[in-house]
């Protein structure tokens, strides 16, 4: 494993696990609309869309830098390890594993395809 491998994949877990922390630590529970009882949350939409785009930026980084192989299984573990162990905290019924598992597959997913897109566009682009 070369230093840019091992530096470029710390850089990226760090910068995934920032990401959730920026705009998903600090959810504020679920609403109950009082009209219609429906329930919502516990993150807004805006919430999440800006976390799915900021994934996107660092993911198409990433596979431009460094690779799909790399960055598919790093994101993955980064986002879900912090999202699992703030879940676990605050689920009584055990549900957050399955949540922590469909995490991990999404982002392992939409990771993996962006750094894909992002790192053939790199070869395409520069001949490499």
């Amino acid at each position: 494993m070369t230093t840019r491998t091992l530096l470029g994949g710390l850089i990226l877990a760090a910068a995934t696990v920032g990401t959730w922390f920026a705009w998903l630590s600090w959810e504020t529970g679920y609403t109950v609309d009082p009209e219609t009882g429906a329930t919502s949350g516990p993150y807004a939409v805006w919430q999440v869309v800006g976390c799915v785009l900021t994934l996107g930026v660092v993911a198409a980084v990433g596979g431009w830098w460094l690779g799909p192989w790399l960055v598919a299984p790093v994101m993955a573990v980064a986002f879900t390890v912090p999202w699992a162990v703030h879940a676990a905290s605050t689920d009584e019924s055990g549900l957050w594993a399955v949540g922590a598992a469909l995490v991990l597959l999404g982002t392992a997913a939409g990771s993996g395809v962006v750094s894909l897109a992002a790192h053939l566009l790199r070869r395409r682009l520069t001949g490499v």
